[in-house]
């Protein structure tokens, strides 16, 4: 408990522990709460939330009042108040490691974790690459952005953004011929098969998103098929996986379809799949179908529907 002089008048707080062992909740439950702006005077002190020891436990109109209602509210709702340990920061972790160790990042998951925690680098033993270190930080503002922008219909301008998020501040980016947030300048190819000319890529981004954008009712493979037209056009010159698959992400976000992450042991059934799905999508569908089985635990476990 801590006293707090609010114009000569002391006002007494208690910790969300503390709070919740006096209203008989878990203190997750205090904490959606505090977010939600339920409790008059609780206030936020970096992670540490200070709640009036006044104050009454809010009212349950039903029980889905306590927490938001979708993954979506939830990853928000955590973001905006800094929540550490919850699903949020279970997705910036996860997501960030594996998409960035596909790409060939040496960093540890632990690593990965300590980074974001602490925005600091814990090396240790061996030698750590600054582009690993600058993508992953770089990774965490990307995924801070499809939460933002998750409900946002897809547009040339945003998938460049989280490019430019991406790459930003990297080796790439002193490169004359690296184009950070936008197309690729130079042709490129993706497991030994050409791609888009970079004079065609704008026409044929163009033609994909108008094409997705008209489909009202998302499914599963609709998004799945967006994902392996765009790696197949691979407009940027780098980072055209990770952006792949955080568009990915944020789709099933905004499609309330459950999201999956492509951990290392599904990896090589992920580029399988990629290869395979103009002729036999259900190589890759299967694939992250079982990402999506190992999403469904994380849900579980932090008690969100879907």
């Amino acid at each position: 408990m801590m006293n707090v002089d609010t114009g000569g008048k002391s006002m007494k707080y208690l910790s969300v522990a503390d709070t919740a062992k006096r209203w008989g909740i878990a203190e997750r439950t205090v904490r959606n709460y505090c977010a939600n702006g339920k409790i008059p005077d609780a206030f936020l002190t970096g992670k540490t939330w200070s709640i009036p020891e006044s104050a009454q436990r809010p009212d349950r109109a039903n029980k889905r009042e306590d927490a938001p209602e979708t993954l979506l509210d939830r990853l928000k709702a955590e973001k905006e108040a800094h929540l550490s340990g919850g699903i949020y920061h279970k997705v910036q972790i996860e997501l960030t490691y594996n998409s960035n160790r596909i790409e060939g990042s040496r960093l540890t998951q632990d690593q990965t974790r300590y980074i974001f925690e602490t925005n600091t680098i814990g090396i240790g033993d061996g030698v750590v690459r600054v582009d690993d270190v600058v993508e992953t930080a770089n990774h965490f503002r990307c995924i801070d952005q499809i939460v933002d922008q998750a409900n946002l219909a897809l547009s040339e301008r945003m998938i460049k953004q989280l490019h430019l998020i991406l790459k930003n501040g990297t080796s790439d980016a002193r490169k004359s011929w690296f184009a950070v947030g936008d197309y690729k300048k130079l042709p490129n190819e993706i497991g030994g098969k050409k791609t888009a000319e970079p004079e065609e890529v704008s026409i044929q981004m163009k033609k994909l998103l108008k094409t997705y954008n008209a489909i009202q009712q998302k499914t599963l493979d609709d998004i799945l098929d967006f994902h392996v037209r765009f790696e197949l056009i691979h407009p940027f010159q780098d980072g055209n996986g990770r952006v792949g698959r955080l568009i990915l992400f944020k789709e099933c976000l905004r499609n309330g379809i459950v999201p999956f992450i492509i951990d290392d042991e599904l990896k090589l059934f992920y580029y399988r799949g990629l290869q395979q799905w103009s002729y036999e999508r259900g190589y890759l569908r299967e694939t992250c179908i079982a990402a999506q089985e190992k999403f469904k635990q994380y849900l579980d476990y932090f008690r969100i529907d879907y």
